[in-house]
């Protein structure tokens, strides 16, 4: 309790000096510069892993529409390293709509809105989810820039955005998926929130909640952000627990007075709302997206509790490994080979082992409001499990969440491993985008 009320007490303030706005040429060059190069090694690695190692022969089973490939061979191995797996979900909501059916209602409706809108210009609903992903990935990257010299400075901010865009999960990114829209929204919003534009924080926000489950926890950094700070809009004041000489939990309360602009942060769970209004409204159904979990056997397990069922997994899969039996100790695994499941358990404990570090790391050097925010964000994913696999989707949980990659740049800049830090995700990110273009497993 006494770190959580020095962390929230006292915010560390900007080491350098607030960049101006004519900065916003050098943010522009670095995120388009991380941009085109990390797409460059997407593109190339999923084209060529089509080309040579071919698809999945359960690709079929996913995609009996053709939805992901609607055009004639070489056309279809263009956008291969874009449109793969939870991509025919989107596809068919921009196409059909939710339809009365459960499982579509856990795809939240802001990102096939744009795509059958945008689609309908142009004529395909899938190319336009490719430039709708594409061009909200590079305007993230900038907004990303310019959030993190606040906190960092020039350097760490240069390598925050490389180091995002070449994670190895950052397919996602460009992908007919929610990952590049979601980026934007979200560093949007706290940037604003830290900039005291709360209007258009709140707006950001509500429209990042109407793009997936998770992004109704803005509220969380917004609330901490109003009340703590860091925030540019009102210079940092003496804590009113110093003023009146208080101590232990006294120092819990907030930096800044509160004021009637605190209720704008309602226009984010507005935009979670307004999505169970209209399923309720058309099917009479406004829990569905709550209700779909259950479709994708997803289970609560208690707060965080797929992280015991995670580890115990990866255990599983070690062992299994390790011995090379096809029967697995703890769980009963439904699809696959058990053998490759139990590997891609194992795989996924890695990336819960450093999420877990980067966010120790977050707490310790950034804003509290950045630690609470990558915690809210987990918390779904951790606390509803999947049945087989504990721990799947959780690398697309977490590349979203730029305070990792703040802390990442900065650990990588003291160690002087920056460059081969990026080095290794740029070929581990070509592999992971082979494997996602050939449907096979990624996240």
């Amino acid at each position: 309790m006494a770190a959580v009320s020095v962390a929230l007490a006292k915010p560390k303030p900007p080491r350098l000096k607030i960049p101006s706005e004519s900065s916003l040429g050098t943010s522009i060059r670095v995120a388009w510069r991380a941009f085109w190069t990390s797409r460059l090694i997407v593109f190339l690695a999923g084209v060529l892993a089509v080309e040579q190692i071919w698809n999945a022969s359960w690709a079929h089973k996913f995609d009996p529409a053709g939805l992901t490939t609607p055009f004639h061979y070489f056309g279809n191995l263009l956008v291969s390293p874009f449109a793969r797996w939870d991509s025919v979900w989107y596809l068919t909501v921009a196409e059909h709509g939710y339809g009365h059916q459960l499982a579509r209602t856990a795809f939240f409706p802001l990102y096939p809105m744009l795509m059958a809108g945008v689609g309908a210009v142009i004529g395909s609903d899938l190319i336009a989810g490719i430039l709708i992903s594409l061009v909200c990935f590079a305007a993230g990257l900038v907004v990303l820039h310019r959030l993190a010299r606040l906190d960092l400075g020039e350097s760490l901010a240069d390598n925050t955005v490389t180091l995002i865009a070449f994670c190895p999960t950052a397919f996602f990114f460009s992908a007919v998926y929610t990952e590049g829209l979601y980026l934007l929204l979200s560093v949007g919003c706290i940037l604003l929130a830290r900039r005291g534009r709360w209007l258009w924080a709140g707006v950001l926000g509500g429209l990042a909640a109407a793009s997936r489950n998770s992004g109704v926890v803005l509220l969380v950094p917004f609330l901490l952000l109003f009340l703590y700070g860091p925030r540019e809009d009102l210079p940092l004041p003496t804590a009113r627990w110093a003023e009146a000489g208080y101590g232990g939990w006294r120092r819990l309360l907030p930096r800044h007075r509160l004021r009637p602009s605190i209720l704008l942060g309602l226009l984010i769970p507005a935009g979670l709302g307004a999505y169970m209004l209209y399923l309720g409204l058309s099917s009479g159904n406004a829990l569905a997206p709550f209700h779909a979990q259950a479709v994708w056997k997803r289970e609560f397990a208690g707060p965080f509790g797929g992280a015991w069922q995670g580890t115990v997994a990866a255990w599983d899969g070690l062992r299994q490994l390790i011995q090379g039996t096809t029967s697995p100790v703890f769980f009963k695994l439904t699809v696959g080979n058990p053998l490759h499941q139990g590997g891609q358990n194992l795989l996924l404990f890695g990336f819960l082992v450093l999420g877990v570090l980067a966010c120790i790391g977050v707490f310790r050097r950034l804003p509290f409001a950045y630690f609470a925010y990558c915690v809210a964000s987990l918390a779904m994913p951790l606390s509803y499990p999947d049945i087989a696999q504990p721990l799947i989707s959780l690398p697309r949980y977490e590349v979203v969440l730029f305070p990792l990659f703040m802390w990442g740049a900065a650990w990588l800049a003291r160690r002087r491993l920056t460059t081969a830090g990026i080095a290794t995700m740029a070929v581990l990110l070509g592999m992971f985008t082979a494997e996602f273009a050939t449907w096979r497993f990624v996240a």
